[in-house]
């Protein structure tokens, strides 16, 4: 009888672990490998962040940094995750997908090796690619990087954060607003540029905001330091025009948080800076055309903010998991 009592007791601690084990791991859809960071934070950080929420938001069961055993797909993000930890839970039936932007060594203007490293990761895990731009693609082909399965999606926001709701009016009685946002204080990122609108700019028709890191110190653009995303968009709807220098952008995310929020671009044409802006703004090849193109932006305000035009989060997700293979 003792024996029976142990082996029933025994038994019962097989079936609950067995149930522990079920429900951590029952309904898993999809996992994303990729080391979050709290806002704010990088383009990478903001995009994945606002789709995790979508997904989650639709019901589906999201990971992150593991694939249990009914996990369908695994979206892993260019290189900025453990890549020995996908190796470790790695296994046949579960899609890999992986996301990528660069190349890198056209944004950095150097080669560190990265752009390789990306590659090596996407022909070893990947079953499919998604890239963030044609510009992202056909610079990654022109030095020789193909990648599995290749399909283009641009990334979009958090709709409940950048969107228009409380803008100001715009109104050409007063001074015009510009501003201009950065995370990195790389020199590509454009403060050279606003260094040249600064002491360019006709101060009396206009005054300028940056916000986030710079290289540069400016005397009379008002800077602020990095700020979580809803402050960022408050900030973003208090102002009329978003001047973005930003050179060999993959998709920037900064540029998208700012058309979102309903603010007309006046960007440099480099990268895939037109393809995202399309009719919502006025490009530039040299600082030169910039006092005239400001002037058509304010001339044609409204005719330009009309013509904005971007993906919404969901029709993002939807591709998203169209190629990830997964119904909702």
């Amino acid at each position: 009888m003792k024996y029976k009592a142990l082996l029933r007791q025994y038994y019962q601690y097989l079936n609950t672990l067995a149930a522990l084990v079920t429900s951590q791991y029952q309904r898993a859809n999809i996992s994303i490998f990729h080391e979050f960071r709290p806002s704010p934070g990088g383009g990478g950080h903001q995009f994945l962040r606002a789709l995790r929420n979508e997904f989650i938001r639709r019901g589906l069961k999201v990971e992150n940094n593991r694939i249990s055993p009914t996990t369908q797909a695994c979206l892993f993000n260019s290189y900025n995750f453990n890549i020995e930890r996908l190796q470790k839970f790695q296994r046949l039936g579960c899609r890999m997908v992986h996301r990528i932007d660069g190349p890198m060594s056209v944004y950095r203007g150097r080669d560190d090796g990265s752009d390789r490293r990306i590659w090596l990761i996407n022909q070893e895990f990947a079953d499919v690619t998604i890239l963030q731009s044609r510009y992202s693609l056909e610079q990654n082909r022109e030095l020789g990087f193909e990648f599995k399965s290749p399909f283009v999606v641009i990334n979009a926001v958090d709709p409940n954060i950048f969107n228009k709701l409380g803008r100001i009016l715009f109104d050409r009685k007063r001074k015009i607003r510009l501003i201009s946002t950065s995370w990195s204080d790389n020199p590509n990122k454009g403060a050279p540029i606003y260094k040249w609108i600064e002491e360019h700019l006709d101060w009396d028709q206009y005054e300028y905001t940056f916000v986030g890191r710079t290289p540069i110190k400016f005397t009379r653009i008002q800077v602020i330091p990095p700020v979580p995303s809803k402050q960022l968009a408050g900030l973003l709807r208090q102002h009329d025009i978003y001047v973005f220098a930003s050179k060999h952008e993959a998709c920037s995310n900064a540029l998208i948080e700012s058309l979102s929020c309903g603010l007309p671009s006046l960007f440099i044409y480099s990268g895939a800076n037109a393809e995202i802006v399309g009719e919502g703004g006025l490009g530039f090849m040299s600082e030169d055309e910039i006092p005239n193109l400001l002037n058509q932006l304010v001339t044609r305000y409204e005719y330009y903010q009309s013509k904005i035009n971007l993906p919404k989060l969901v029709e993002i997700a939807d591709r998203y998991l169209s190629i990830i293979g997964i119904r909702t």
